[in-house]
């Protein structure tokens, strides 16, 4: 390992371990840490609403509009990139996924001073976002990465831990444990699963029973929207791809803005990638990004 790529390694490490640490203690309640923000469609003059973090990303395939999942609720491009809310909801939204035109699954926790039990479990929306309802394990799971591949869910509960798959969003079969960021499923091979943790790339081949030690290399956030394009995103920001599952990475370009947040591949060249001041897109592959949504702040 050369200089370059160790502290890319130890960067990547050490923020999946900071990343961890911080998620693990905030299970046990409802996060009052969030600032919420104005319905876009208030009248003019509210005050725009603001994002302080950002969890995940998806493109609707209905319009091909994209979606940011973040601390404050469910945010999409307004003009000039400005960031608008989608619906009312301030929530916390941790792990989400589009799971079809128009339908968005999530997780995460009610805003400051709601009502309800601390975690959402499963939930689901019909609408793009603009509504939602339980599906299951309200009260009980806090998925912090969700993955919707072939008509099957998995989803990694940080209450206990551990991977958890469903046909229907509504029984769950209990998996591994292992202490993870973020997970990827082969989109042509479902029972290949990838975690990143703080040790590397851990990796499942019967569909997240058990997992391998994790390797090299060391990543944040991984994305896998074809079968020959494997996308991850390291600590520095640093997008890599993999064409053959994750045996070997090309490092392919920068994202612009600091500290990386979310990774989402489209297909195999468009990918969108969250950092501390925005959401950006590449349409080639991660050679270049154009900002997409501004973000204030880089909050947790």
């Amino acid at each position: 390992m050369n200089a370059t790529t160790r502290t890319r390694a130890v960067t990547t490490a050490a923020l999946l371990a900071l990343t961890l640490s911080a998620c693990s203690a905030a299970t046990g309640g409802t996060d009052t840490g969030r600032t919420g923000g104005d319905d876009p469609s208030a009248a003019a003059g509210a005050r725009t609403p603001q994002i302080s973090h950002i969890h995940a990303l998806g493109v609707d395939p209905a319009d091909q509009r994209l979606y940011a999942a973040t601390h404050d609720g469910i945010f999409t491009p307004g003009k000039g990139g400005v960031p608008e809310r989608v619906g009312d909801s301030a929530d916390d939204f941790m792990g989400f996924t589009v799971a079809g035109p128009n339908r968005f699954l999530a997780s995460g926790h009610p805003a400051p001073g709601s009502d309800g039990p601390a975690h959402h479990g499963l939930i689901e929306s019909r609408d793009a976002g603009r509504t939602w309802k339980p599906l299951s394990l309200r009260g009980e799971a806090d998925f912090h990465a969700l993955e919707h591949v072939d008509g099957t869910l998995y989803g990694y509960d940080s209450t206990g831990a551990r991977l958890r798959v469903s046909e229907d969003g509504a029984a769950w079969d209990d998996r591994a444990r292992l202490q993870a960021l973020d997970i990827a499923v082969h989109p042509g091979a479902p029972d290949t699963v990838l975690a990143t943790t703080a040790d590397g790339i851990a990796r499942s081949t019967d569909g997240g029973r058990t997992f391998a030690a994790g390797g090299q290399p060391v990543m944040a956030f991984l994305s896998w929207a074809e079968p020959g394009a494997l996308y991850g995103l390291d600590g520095s920001g640093g997008l890599h791809r993999s064409p053959d599952a994750g045996a070997t990475w090309e490092k392919t370009g920068t994202v612009p803005g600091g500290r990386p947040q979310a990774v989402t591949a489209v297909d195999a060249e468009r990918v969108l990638a969250a950092t501390g001041d925005g959401v950006y897109e590449s349409t080639d592959g991660g050679r270049s990004f154009t900002q997409r949504i501004a973000v204030g702040g880089d909050g947790h």
